[in-house]
């Protein structure tokens, strides 16, 4: 009697102890399914705020991966210096203090420069780029145009040009820091300190309206 006991007492511990080996297999199990799910498919879809996926993924090229993000960013840089070019001209034009054509003439310099990279860099990677500002940039671009006096000009020319700047500001910063490509870093670099100087430029003419542009 008592040797079935023990017997059926240790059939009983080799149960349990089989149970919880066979629970802690499909815990770890679910641990490594868990992950794959919550940050394979899905981060492949999540793009920060503003970039537009052009459904190709990340391309393998003799510069690194090429990510959505990478496209985008290249073809931000070239659609940047479609309206930013003309704004500057402008502002040489137009501008009646010396700060406004300091600016503009940095506008310039600045913007031919990253055309030229931005170019370079869209035929080496295969990125299709812009020819044409987009409807919002054509939309300030008249605004400038059509302003009655120098005053309004100037006024448009600085708000217009340095929210936008501070809007690239964070993806050049975010770009430069996570792209693996080395073409786009260098781009990004270069842009980084370009952005930079015309932000300062635009804030030395006195007329950007710091409240207003906050509030955007």
């Amino acid at each position: 009697m008592r040797s079935a006991i023990i017997s059926r007492s240790i059939a009983s511990s080799r149960t349990i102890g089989t149970g919880l080996i066979i629970g802690a297999l499909a815990m770890t199990l679910a641990a490594l399914l868990i992950p794959v799910s919550l940050f394979g498919e899905s981060s492949a879809a999540a793009l920060p705020s503003g970039v537009i996926d052009d459904g190709k993924g990340t391309i393998s090229t003799q510069y690194g991966p090429l990510t959505a993000v990478d496209r985008d960013f290249v073809r931000k840089v070239k659609l940047a210096g479609l309206w930013e070019l003309p704004s500057g001209r402008m502002a040489q034009e137009r501008g009646n203090t010396d700060a406004v054509k300091t600016a503009g003439e940095h506008l310039i310099e600045g913007h031919t420069e990253l055309d030229r990279r931005a170019n370079e860099v869209g035929q080496a990677l295969g990125i299709p780029l812009p020819t044409q500002p987009n409807e919002q940039q054509q939309g300030w671009l008249n605004q400038m145009t059509n302003a009655a006096s120098a005053a309004e000009f100037q006024r448009l020319f600085a708000n217009l040009l340095r929210s936008a700047h501070g809007k690239v500001f964070g993806l050049v910063a975010q770009v430069r820091a996570q792209s693996q490509n080395s073409m786009v870093r260098s781009l990004a670099t270069r842009t980084n300190a370009i952005v930079l100087d015309h932000i300062t430029v635009l804030e030395d003419t006195g007329l950007v309206d710091f409240e207003a542009l906050n509030k955007k």
